[in-house]
């Protein structure tokens, strides 16, 4: 499909191994993939695939999104990691979103959603954190949140309070997350929160990638 593989935008960071007896050229499915994570409704979508000669419904490219698993890479090793989190709603219900950025790469690291915020939570937070990256090193960089420091005085890691500077990495990113919850909000509709996990998930795959 010439049309498609000529629009810009890099998409070797979608892995479509996942692919069985898929009638829909892997192309399309990459570029319907790319499409919605970077912030394209899934009507929005349906129309970019039918204009290049691809019948697609919703349900199917909301099932590529999801069968992709897409999810930052592993094995980084940051100087600074920043810190936070931030509440956005699903089905009109609060849930917490957690998330690890580098500062200097301006690269998420990891992000979760939570139905609350405690200590522990925040534990197993920093635990799946360190299971992806050598963090051993890293200076965290918290606002004055009390369970963020006490979760990383557990693990000792170190950590310093910080309200400015490198810290406006983590937070620039959730200003533009919860842009685009709020701006798509039909992403999150009668979904289970796992179903919006993968898809912040997937979103951080393609903040992290070359655009």
């Amino acid at each position: 499909m010439p049309e498609i593989a000529r629009l810009s935008g890099s998409r070797d960071w979608i892995d479509l191994d996942f692919v069985e007896r898929e009638r829909t050229p892997e192309p399309a499915m990459a570029l319907g993939i790319q499409s919605h994570v970077a912030g394209l409704s899934l009507s929005n979508t349906v129309e970019l695939l039918d204009s290049l000669g691809v019948q697609r419904s919703r349900k199917a490219i909301h099932d590529w999104v999801q069968k992709a698993d897409l999810q930052p890479e592993s094995g980084k090793s940051p100087n600074q990691i920043a810190l936070d989190e931030t509440v956005i709603r699903i089905n009109n219900q609060q849930f917490w979103l957690y998330a690890a950025a580098d500062p200097q790469s301006n690269e998420l690291l990891h992000v979760r959603l939570f139905p609350t915020t405690t200590t522990a939570l925040t534990e197993i937070f920093l635990r799946e954190l360190r299971q992806k990256h050598d963090v051993k090193a890293a200076v965290f960089l918290v606002d004055g949140a009390q369970h963020l420091q006490t979760a990383l005085q557990r693990a000792s890691l170190r950590f310093q309070t910080c309200r400015h500077g490198n810290r406006n990495a983590v937070e620039r990113i959730f200003r533009e997350l919860k842009r685009r919850t709020s701006s798509f909000s039909n992403c999150f509709s009668h979904v289970e929160p796992e179903t919006a996990e993968n898809w912040l998930q997937s979103f951080a795959r393609w903040h992290n990638a070359p655009n």
